[in-house]
């Protein structure tokens, strides 16, 4: 059959056209390459993963919580860890059903239908650290991100910061990032 080649190329560029028209979604912005503390949301959609997180800090580190903020983006919500100190943070964040303080035993009180627990690793004892420890109000909160109940504080006990996130959603998907200068986890939360 001479025309088959014909009808394979018809059909190949009634699959491709398509694709070309313009519409009104917005122009697709260049990829980049990410490492596991790197996270990008080139079509404004929130995280849809909900497994657990974790990331090893930096051999040394010696961290402070010094500040906490919360900002609503489109798709998601984020959550900001600033320190202070010396090295890059590590991390675990998962689900948890109970919000349970690490040493103690003792339940912390989290408003909301979900609790994820980030645990801050390579973090430095109070009485160790010449870096004023994040003096805020406890819970954290931001009306302009109304998923998030609020940001729990804990304690400081081997290493490890922890803390709780209540969210008014049923377990959503989230990534775990660092920034540096200053040393900073990210989390963010679709809010979709």
């Amino acid at each position: 059959m001479r025309n088959a080649p014909v009808l394979v190329l018809i059909a190949a560029a009634a699959l491709v056209l398509p694709s070309c028209g313009s519409d009104d979604a917005p122009a697709a912005t260049p990829s980049t390459t990410t490492t596991s503390t790197a996270s990008t949301f080139a079509d404004a959609t929130g995280p849809r993963d909900n497994d657990a997180k974790s990331g090893e800090a930096s051999n040394g580190a010696a961290l402070t919580v010094t500040d906490v903020r919360l900002g609503h983006h489109s798709g998601y919500d984020r959550v900001v860890y600033t320190l202070g100190g010396t090295g890059t943070p590590g991390w675990q964040v998962a689900y948890t059903d109970n919000a349970v303080q690490d040493a103690s035993g003792k339940a912390v009180d989290v408003a909301g239908s979900s609790i994820l627990e980030v645990r801050i690793l390579g973090s430095a004892y109070p009485f160790d650290s010449p870096v004023p420890p994040f003096a805020g109000p406890d819970p954290v909160t931001d009306p302009s991100t109304p998923r998030i109940t609020g940001v729990y504080k804990s304690v400081v006990y081997e290493g490890v910061t922890q803390s709780f996130i209540g969210l008014d959603a049923d377990r959503p998907g989230f990534t775990v990032s660092t920034l540096a200068d200053p040393p900073r986890l990210v989390v963010d939360i679709a809010n979709d």
